[in-house]
């Protein structure tokens, strides 16, 4: 729920923002970010979803009230700030996040070399998330509207295809490799 609404964001934001005035577009996704988190809610759904979903009720109640497309830029960064926060605190703890989500949906077992090549994944994905924040901050603040809503939106699926294909391709020619 919150990957499509992160998605469509800075597009529809940036499409809506022409035909009408700030507030309007602003008060709406206020109402559907709410609308949101009452629905997940009900279903009970994941803590990401309030995570991001709070982060938009709050950031475009900001921006309501202070008549900012600056902090409505911002949102997509303060996400990615709670993508990374969750990746540096399980780097930091050895939860091996990546090593989890890895099992989970990749059903063979995994070596031993596979599985301390993975079980370092979590510093790498902070990493790679925290160089994502810093090209997302400056797009927000450099960028054309246009750049900053396809590189918000889309360009983040792009980033995430291409860090996981690294993160593959290394492992598989050189980390497994090395430590097997």
């Amino acid at each position: 729920m919150s990957s499509l609404l992160t998605l469509l964001f800075a597009p529809s934001f940036l499409f809506l923002t022409h035909y009408f005035a700030l507030k309007q577009v602003v008060f709406t996704y206020i109402i559907l970010s709410l609308f949101l988190v009452v629905y997940a809610l009900i279903r009970k759904k994941k803590l990401e979803d309030f995570v991001v979903l709070s982060i938009y009720f709050v950031l475009l109640s900001f921006a309501y009230f202070y008549e900012s497309v600056q902090v409505v830029k911002f949102i997509p960064v303060f996400t990615t700030m709670a993508f990374f926060t969750l990746f540096a605190e399980a780097a930091l703890h050895k939860k091996e996040l990546i090593l989890q989500l890895t099992q989970k949906f990749y059903k063979k077992d995994l070596s031993l070399a596979e599985r301390e090549y993975l079980k370092a994944g979590d510093r790498y994905w902070a990493g790679s998330i925290l160089l994502y924040m810093f090209l997302q901050i400056a797009l927000t603040l450099y960028a054309t509207d246009t750049l900053w809503a396809l590189y918000s939106s889309f360009g983040w699926y792009l980033y995430f295809l291409v860090v996981l294909a690294l993160q593959i391709v290394y492992g598989r020619l050189y980390a497994i490799k090395m430590s097997a």
